[in-house]
């Protein structure tokens, strides 16, 4: 399975920086070319390499970290998703103000569906603050949780256990509608550091 991410900010780097620290092979991009990212890359080592966004959009698997504003410009050339898993990572808020987006009353994985037609839409990764989603997983006695929610259960299954392999216990919410308990601003289980012990 290949794996990459697109947005190379604090979410996106610190999930790069998990993959890079379990010898996960993943490629990155951003919107300003594989060039600007050479000092992420030399300090992440041989298993995170930078590519263009349209090379990384081809992955088995996709994790998309970019602000919200840009997001539907990121994935409108970006098609056809073909059925791989496309790893929503984003919380739908105006930056850097952090007020919500107007959604018209749906969930914010339900617009990148339909932003990326095709793609199995997991919403996995956004609830955690940068700092602790790149922190070792391993704390108070336990493994920091995971929380992700998606339509499709083989897809969830696929980041289930990845988010196993990075050490994080992961904690399938459901649905698209249980997705909206962790979005930001808002969602109870927001920004929760939680820990499973055992």
């Amino acid at each position: 399975m290949t794996i990459s991410i697109i947005g190379a900010g604090a979410i996106g780097s610190a999930i790069a920086r998990q993959l890079a620290r379990h010898g996960i092979n993943a490629s990155i991009a951003n919107s300003r070319g594989p060039q600007s990212l050479k000092a992420l890359t030399d300090e992440l080592g041989p298993h995170i390499q930078a590519v263009t966004v349209q090379e990384a959009a081809q992955a088995d698997l996709v994790f998309l970290a970019v602000n919200w504003n840009r997001l539907s410009g990121a994935l409108k050339e970006l098609g056809p998703w073909n059925g791989r898993i496309l790893v929503d990572a984003n919380n739908a808020v105006e930056v850097p103000s952090y007020q919500a987006v107007d959604l018209g009353g749906r969930a914010s994985s339900e617009a990148v569906a339909q932003w990326a037609p095709g793609a199995r839409v997991v919403k996995a990764f956004n609830h955690l603050q940068a700092a602790l989603l790149g922190a070792d997983p391993q704390a108070d006695g336990g493994r920091r949780v995971l929380f992700l929610s998606g339509p499709d259960a083989e897809a969830k299954q696929t980041v289930s256990a990845l988010i196993t392999r990075l050490g994080f216990a992961p904690v399938d919410l459901g649905g698209v509608e249980q997705g909206r308990l962790v979005q930001f601003p808002g969602g109870p289980l927001a920004i929760l550091n939680l820990v499973k012990l055992g």
